[in-house]
């Protein structure tokens, strides 16, 4: 299901400075009762924080992420804070983000003009966390948290060191829900298949969604085909997902498993891949694609947050 709590009134925009080399993003998880009561909370905890280490490594983000862990039923869902900018104000900011050759490729597929291509609506949105990875000076979230995941532990392997066949990887569900709480979202996210395209802002995500054309794909049509590309849909990256029920900024089940994956596979255990890849052009800094930084430096975006910040929740 998707809940939405809607927050009125705008916000601010503040520097943004450059982080220095040794940089690291910070998740910083707080475990619910539901999780530091349990039986098996050391093992569960440690390898939440392993899952957690893997972004401090991949990225360079000067920001603090801050993500409640609870348990409860499913196999893993979050809820995420998210807010709304003009397609004019994440273009200026996602140019001035530039750190990789990806980069480029992506900002270079995005049009210069007043409302997004995808839609055509003035604006996009994007989670709370991006916000700041960006250089929004949003501040905190209403509740003090980036995002809320719940994990289902009942129907996961707690390790890799013991594999049972028939059950989840909760180290690649953790990293999964965290994407979902950093900025791997869709507009189209609830949509049942053949909905009409949402009037209101796409993702940011949505402005790299391509059908197997090379055109931009904003269908929750079953029989739609949609990929992940950051050259303009000449490259596609990975099929996304397009069965209602999923997320429809999931991967597309294949054979190769992935952290991302609509559906998960038992007894496989994905590491992250592309999904970095996706965060890189989001605007997240990756640490292995350094680019020479001035000792001091700083710009200043002009303009207010358009719209209000709103609390999205959904099952993975």
């Amino acid at each position: 299901m998707r809940i939405n709590r809607l927050f009125p009134g705008s916000l601010a925009l503040a520097f943004l400075c450059l982080a220095p080399a040794n940089a690291a993003l910070i998740i910083n998880p707080t475990f619910d009762t539901t999780i530091t009561s349990d039986p098996n909370a050391s093992t569960i905890m440690a390898t939440i924080n392993s899952a957690i280490s893997d972004y401090a490594a991949a990225f360079t983000d000067p920001i603090t992420v801050n993500i409640k862990f609870q348990l409860g039923g499913g196999l893993g869902s979050s809820s995420t804070w998210i807010g709304s900018i003009s397609y004019a104000q994440f273009l200026t900011a996602i140019t001035a983000d530039k750190t990789t050759a990806n980069d480029n490729l992506a900002v270079g597929s995005l049009p210069s003009q007043a409302n997004n291509p995808v839609n055509g609506n003035s604006n996009v949105f994007l989670p709370w966390a991006n916000l700041r990875a960006l250089g929004f000076g949003v501040g905190a979230t209403p509740d003090g948290f980036d995002g809320t995941i719940t994990l289902n532990t009942s129907i996961m392997n707690l390790t890799r060191q013991s594999i049972d066949p028939s059950k989840y990887d909760l180290h690649a569900v953790v990293q999964h829900e965290i994407d979902e709480v950093l900025a791997i979202q869709s507009a189209l996210n609830g949509s049942a298949n053949g909905d009409p395209a949402p009037a209101g802002p796409a993702s940011t995500l949505d402005l790299f969604r391509y059908d197997q054309n090379g055109n931009r794909s904003f269908s929750s049509a079953l029989a739609a085909e949609a990929y992940f590309s950051i050259n303009g849909g000449t490259t596609r990256l990975v099929r996304f997902n397009q069965q209602a029920g999923g997320d429809f900024s999931d991967f597309a089940s294949s054979a190769t498993p992935h952290v991302q994956d609509a559906y998960g596979t038992p007894g496989a255990t994905p590491n992250l891949g592309v999904e970095l890849t996706m965060l890189d052009i989001l605007g997240y800094d990756l640490a292995a694609s350094p680019v020479p930084e001035p000792s001091t430096a700083a710009f200043l975006v002009v303009g207010i947050l358009a719209g209000a910040c709103w609390k999205r929740r959904r099952p993975s």
